[in-house]
């Protein structure tokens, strides 16, 4: 199977499907591929926090044109995976000078498998962009040909609990990831002090209490394949949910515009975690640290994309509030705004290269010690 991903995401993916139990390991680029039964397929879509899709592939073949492309297709026995009553799509992912055209190479597979259904049986099958019985995956490298049935359906950052968004909200994987990178492991108290529609601190939740990152989607694709095994599907989700753990700490989300709090509140609640996330109204700017001891902050600043901001001001308020206001916490933000990270006025001691979408951005860390940097190293010395 191959698990896709964000760019930058390979390596704790990689991580994630050793910790599942994923067998033959491999590290691509945007992706990673790993061997496992139609159990672990399951656990894969139920648990991985940074995967957006699972790719099951089922034939590989060289195609030179669209004659062997077509002809290629045809040696699967379609009649295995769909029935002629069910709908299904195509999709593809192209680097080849041969075929160029996505909408072009659809049309050709979408064909040869119509066509085998109507050889044999008279009548064929529909397609159904928005909600097929079965997707297929077309990866065409040079002349190489990998044909995949999408296990997931819809990408799986679409978690199941987000029913309110805001202007601009974070995409859950990317979320997830970006929490992972910093090595929140629920092991502090936690903070998002610009929530938006909460899903940095609902990501932040399910890691912490180890919930399987989509246990409130609706439905996963290969629920709607012939070989389906509800069976085997709950006591894959059960084990999964025997493992979660305790959460001793504090996860709270802040937002200054009240719409953003309402938004927040829907989803935790949807999500099943207002018992670890609490949501309030503040505006980060007027706040100042509230726990004892170590404090983890994740967060996702407007960037003056959709969201009007003077950025210079912005930011630099970002690096006063944290400076001044926030010892003893390690603070970490994204941003796409490459320029705006001058006015923060400190050092970050690390910088991620990320992607936003397809905006380029930075997952940045700052270390706000309790007292001067100084005094802290000639203690350590002491």
């Amino acid at each position: 199977m191959v698990a896709k991903t964000f760019f930058g995401f390979e390596e704790i993916l990689e991580k994630e499907l050793f910790q599942l139990g994923a067998q033959n390991v491999v590290k691509g680029t945007r992706s990673v591929s790993f061997q496992g039964d139609k159990g672990f397929m399951y656990k894969a879509n139920l648990a991985l926090r940074t995967a957006l899709k699972i790719l099951k592939p089922i034939h590989t073949f060289k195609a030179y044109n669209e004659q062997t492309l077509y002809d290629g297709i045809q040696k699967v026995d379609w009649s295995d995976y769909l029935k002629v009553q069910q709908s299904f799509v195509v999709e593809t992912t192209l680097y080849s000078e041969q075929f160029t055209h996505s909408q072009f190479v659809a049309q050709k597979v979408k064909d040869a498998i119509v066509d085998q259904f109507k050889t044999n049986t008279g009548e064929r099958p529909s397609i159904d962009k928005d909600f097929p019985d079965l997707r297929i995956h077309i990866h065409i490298d040079r002349d190489f040909c990998t044909l995949s049935l999408d296990t997931s359906g819809v990408s799986l950052h679409q978690r199941g609990y987000k029913t309110a968004t805001n202007i601009a909200p974070i995409n859950e994987v990317l979320a997830a990831g970006m929490l992972i990178m910093s090595g929140w492991d629920g092991n502090a108290h936690f903070l998002d002090p610009m929530c938006g529609s909460g899903t940095i601190v609902a990501e932040a939740a399910m890691i912490a209490c180890n919930i399987p990152a989509n246990i409130n989607r609706k439905e996963f694709a290969f629920e709607r394949w012939p070989d389906w095994d509800s069976e085997l599907f709950d006591k894959i989700l059960e084990s999964l949910l025997k493992k979660t753990k305790e959460f001793h700490y504090t996860i709270v989300g802040c937002d200054k515009a009240p719409s953003a709090v309402e938004k927040a509140k829907d989803n935790i609640k949807n999500a099943n975690l207002d018992d670890y996330v609490s949501i309030k109204q503040a505006d980060f700017f007027q706040s100042e640290k509230e726990v004892e001891g170590p404090l983890h902050i994740v967060f996702n600043p407007p960037y003056g994309e959709r969201l009007n901001i003077e950025m210079e001001r912005f930011y630099r308020e970002i690096g006063d509030t944290m400076k001044q206001n926030y010892p003893g916490t390690n603070a970490w933000f994204i941003t796409a705004n490459l320029e705006a990270l001058k006015f923060v006025g400190l050092r970050p001691s690390r910088k991620i290269k990320l992607f936003n979408g397809k905006l380029e951005a930075r997952l940045v860390k700052y270390e706000m010690y309790a007292g001067s940097k100084r005094t802290k190293f000639q203690n350590r010395e002491e």
